[in-house]
């Protein structure tokens, strides 16, 4: 087996196959890499092995055949959740200290005022002691956000971190996944139904075609016409145009009549 592994490569799939029973494999032999300090998007419908990808990657299942390997600490982002307790949103954000902290002891000043300053950073920091449940989809999600950097990771995995938000929320989690990359220099991994969400924010992609059949590459070459169409069983169309000067694409799904 060929070791694609490069110090460049925050995290490394090699050969990497699971089955929740003997010859039922969710996902055969996929090879990929993900760059450091890159975005990366996962896209495919649902059954593909998405889901089952996210938790090897977190290391909450182990390959059946095949290796991961990363360099670095890793924090989980999952979709948006209301928590059983009433927690605020400042005691969300230090969890992510969790870690850090010798076992039975308690957070510190210094664990608060990290905190503090990661949901400044996020500009909620007003929001420290509003209960959690209370927050919008986009605030909460900055929250989490906020939480996985105090945890001082490296490599951010979010499971569809656009689900259940509005259209301006979506503008927001999104510009700061790219900026995560770009000005924290984390590399940022998610789960996506939307390509578009790809497209813009991604420097590369994995396309999960089938249980058995995977393809990674830079978004230039991965999110072409042809290959959306194949991975969503539907036309898609790669759209260029002019908004304020400059030039623009996007993807979108082309809708036949409903006759």
């Amino acid at each position: 087996m060929h070791d694609i592994s490069t110090t460049e490569n925050a995290v490394t799939l090699n050969n990497v196959s699971y089955a929740y029973q003997p010859g039922e494999w969710i996902v055969r032999g996929c090879n990929a890499c993900f760059g450091k300090r890159r975005v990366a998007a996962v896209l495919g419908p649902n059954g593909r092995g998405k889901t089952t990808l996210l938790k090897l990657l977190i290391g909450a299942m182990k390959p059946s055949e095949g290796n991961i390997t990363s360099q670095g600490e890793i924090a989980f982002v999952p979709q948006l959740f209301d928590t059983a307790f009433n927690y605020t949103a400042v005691e969300m954000v230090m969890m992510g200290r969790a870690k850090r902290l010798r076992l039975f002891s308690q957070p510190s000043r210094h664990d608060l005022d990290l905190a503090l300053a990661m949901m400044d950073r996020f500009g909620i920091a007003h929001l420290a002691n509003h209960p959690f449940d209370t927050l919008s989809g986009g605030q909460r999600q900055l929250v989490i956000f906020a939480r996985a950097l105090v945890a001082e990771a490296d490599i951010i995995i979010l499971d569809e971190p656009t689900s259940a938000l509005d259209l301006q929320n979506q503008v927001v989690v999104l510009r700061w996944m790219r900026r995560l990359a770009e000005t924290e220099g984390l590399t940022v991994i998610f789960t996506t139904h939307h390509p578009h969400h790809a497209l813009w924010v991604a420097d590369d992609a994995l396309l999960m075609m089938g249980h058995t059949e995977h393809e990674m590459g830079s978004v230039e070459t991965t999110l072409t016409e042809p290959n959306l169409t194949r991975l969503y069983g539907t036309a898609m169309k790669r759209i260029a145009f002019e908004h304020d000067g400059r030039k623009v694409e996007t993807l979108t799904p082309v809708f036949e009549p409903a006759s």
